[in-house]
Formats: structure tokens, C-alpha cells, sequence
């Protein structure tokens, strides 16, 4: 038992010498023999986490590039019935030509040019030129603009409406303060007065304007609310074999028809204006403001959701 007890102090003392045998060594020897300290889990993580900016700016980006949801967008464009005409009414009374109604104004050319120069506003021809002219450059530059940037992608939309909101409240900029002229009896000594290429500059930069418009509602497949004409509206809207179909079983219907009154409805308030202010410019400022709010609700619009 002894010897047994030997041995069992002896294996003792051996583990505990090799227990003790780092101890009187320097710390940065002990340092090598352990190895590095191991990072914890949450350690290494923060080394790869994106800055907040960037984080922020990732989200903006892909929320810009969500399409919409065209549920209820009908809507929107309506309210840009009832701009078009406002700005029409409007235009038309100063300077006797249209910015959406092209049809119109291709009527004012063919009349420029099969009527003499005694008649009222011998040049007002090359007012409806010039905004035929801009609405065509118009539809071209809005209809690139949509198909580079994707069609229904929010901040296609955000961009060509805001656009045209800034091209409005220059116009009513430019027109400030300058009170509709009330038509020239037309002879040869009252052309020089006739021509005022200044007014040319208002007609075609809202003519250029117009065009966004009726680019989206193609873009966003509305059909039904051209936004800037009446005439094929109409022949739709009577046209349609569900034309006395109840409210809710024909929605095509019921968009022409809202149309349509948009427009008419924006046409009176907007000549209203301009006659009880004598001035342009109010009216313009009116419609940049609908415009802008037409903005703001594609910034909030609900994104599509995809099934």
C-alpha cells in the first residue's frame, strides 16, 4: 500500500508540476502559446455591416425602382383632365391657340393658309404651328423617357411629372403680370402687332408639357383617359356596347365619362379665372400646383405587388 501511495503522490505531484510549468514564463510567450483571442460572433459582423448612409440610400433607390400599382391610378389622370383643360381655357383666351388640343390648332393652320390677311389675327396660324410642332417634340422626348427608364417604375413617373410641373410654373412665371390681349381686328397695318413671337415661348413649352400626359396614361395602359383629347374620347365612350351597363360593370365607360366633364369642368374654371382676374399667370399657377400634387401621390403610391 505504501508503494501504492508513492506512486499516487508521485502522479500527483508530476500533474501538478506540469500545471505550474508555464508560470514563470513571460506573458507574450504565453500569448503565443494560447493563439490570438477569438473574436466573438457580434465582432465579426460589425466589420461587414453597411454604413446607415448607404443603407438608406440602397432603400431609396430600390423604391424609386418599384413599379406602381395601377389599381385605382385612374384617378391621378383625371386630375390631369382637369389641368388640360384649365391650361387650354386658359391659353386660348390670351393667345388664341391651344396646348393639348391639337386638333384645333391643326384646324388654326389649315385656316392661316386658305384665309386672307384681313382677317383677326392674320398670324395666328404660327401660334398653333409652333404648339403642334412642341407637342410632337413632346410625345417623342416623354415616350424615350418612359422607355429608358422602365414605363411603370416610380421614379419614371415622379421625373416626367415633375418636369411638367416645373415647365408650368415657368410659364406662369413668364406671363406675370401680362394681361391677355383682347384680339387685333386683323389688317395689314396690324400684323406687325399681331406677331409677338414672346408669347410663342409660354405656347410651346406648355405644348411640350402636355405630351408627359398623354404618354402615361398610355404607359400606364389608360386608354380611356387620353388626358388631352375629346373627340375620339367621345366616339369611345358612345361606342361602347355596354354603354347603359350599371356603374360598376363597365369601370372603361365610367373613366371616358369622368373624363370628359374633367376636362370640361377644368376648361370653365379656368376661363372663370382668367375673367375675373384679367391675368394669365393665376391660372397657371393653379394648374403647376394640381401638378405637383400629382407628384407628391406617385412618391406615396402603393408599389405593385407581385402574385
Amino acid at each position: 500500500m505504501a508503494s501504492d501511495n508513492e506512486f499516487l503522490g508521485e502522479k500527483v505531484a508530476d500533474e501538478g508540476t506540469a500545471s505550474d510549468s508555464s508560470a514563470g514564463l513571460p506573458r507574450a510567450v504565453k500569448d503565443i502559446e494560447q493563439g490570438p483571442p477569438v473574436p466573438l460572433p457580434t465582432q465579426r459582423a460589425s466589420a461587414f455591416e453597411i454604413p446607415p448612409k448607404k443603407q438608406r440610400t440602397a432603400q431609396i433607390q430600390r423604391y424609386l425602382s418599384a413599379d406602381v400599382s395601377t389599381n385605382r391610378v385612374d384617378a391621378l389622370m383625371l386630375v390631369c383632365c382637369l389641368i388640360s383643360g384649365f391650361i387650354d381655357s386658359t391659353i386660348y383666351f390670351a393667345y388664341g391657340t391651344f396646348v393639348s388640343m391639337q386638333t384645333g390648332n391643326t384646324i388654326f393652320i389649315g385656316l392661316g393658309g386658305s384665309t386672307g390677311h384681313t382677317t383677326n389675327k392674320p398670324y395666328g396660324w404660327a401660334k398653333s404651328l409652333v404648339s403642334v410642332l412642341c407637342f410632337v417634340i413632346g410625345s417623342f422626348f416623354f415616350s424615350r423617357l418612359h422607355r429608358i427608364m422602365t414605363p411603370r417604375r416610380r421614379g419614371t413617373l415622379i421625373t416626367s411629372f415633375l418636369l411638367q410641373t416645373i415647365i408650368i410654373f415657368t410659364a406662369a412665371g413668364l406671363t406675370q403680370g401680362k394681361a391677355p390681349s383682347p384680339g387685333i381686328e386683323g389688317t395689314i397695318a396690324d400684323i406687325s402687332s399681331d406677331i409677338d413671337w414672346l408669347q410663342a415661348l409660354p405656347i410651346a413649352i406648355l405644348s411640350f408639357q402636355s405630351a408627359g400626359q398623354i404618354v402615361a396614361s398610355r404607359a400606364l395602359s389608360l386608354s380611356e383617359i387620353p388626358s388631352v383629347v375629346v373627340t375620339s374620347l367621345l366616339c369611345d365612350l358612345v361606342s361602347d356596347p355596354k354603354l347603359w351597363v350599371g356603374l360598376p360593370g363597365n369601370v372603361p365607360r365610367n373613366r371616358r365619362l369622368l373624363a370628359f366633364f374633367g376636362i370640361l369642368v377644368g376648361a370653365v374654371a379656368g376661363g372663370w379665372l382668367v375673367t375675373e382676374t384679367g391675368e394669365i399667370h393665376w391660372a397657371l399657377w393653379v394648374a403647376g400646383v394640381l401638378k405637383f400634387a400629382v407628384v407628391l401621390a406617385w412618391v406615396v403610391w402603393p408599389k405593385k405587388i407581385d402574385p
